[in-house]
């Protein structure tokens, strides 16, 4: 079974910079490849949903983002250390929640949280103003 490890929340000022990790280790699903997941990172702040933040194939490295943070935030893949990163730049408070790193086989919208069956544990960001 994959599990996935976030890394790399805390505390930073508004206008600050944060860079999250996901370590990704484990068995895929039965005879498939690491290529063919798409990784996603997802936020939940106190109160609401969990909504998407970025995701990126594993295969290809083709990248999407939520207009929140499109200019803001870079996902990048790493094959050989199995990581994924999220790189956030010029954080506001309104991107303060839990980071969720996700993984997902079959699909075909990157932002529906309900493709991604394999979840981490979660690492707060917190951005003061």
């Amino acid at each position: 079974q994959m599990q996935l490890v976030e890394s790399g929340g805390g505390l930073v000022q508004a206008g600050g910079s944060l860079r999250l990790s996901c370590a990704v280790s484990g068995r895929t699903f039965r005879s498939y490849t690491m290529d063919r997941y798409t990784m996603g990172w997802f936020r939940q702040a106190p109160g609401k949903e969990r909504d998407f933040v970025s995701a990126i194939t594993w295969s290809g490295g083709r990248s999407y983002y939520a207009d929140s943070v499109k200019g803001r935030f870079t996902i990048s893949r790493d094959n050989a250390k199995n990581t994924v990163t999220l790189q956030m730049n010029s954080l506001e408070p309104g991107d303060t929640a839990v980071y969720y790193c996700a993984a997902r086989l079959f699909g075909s919208r990157w932002s529906s949280r309900d493709e991604y069956d394999i979840w981490g544990q979660g690492t707060q960001v917190t951005v003061s103003s």
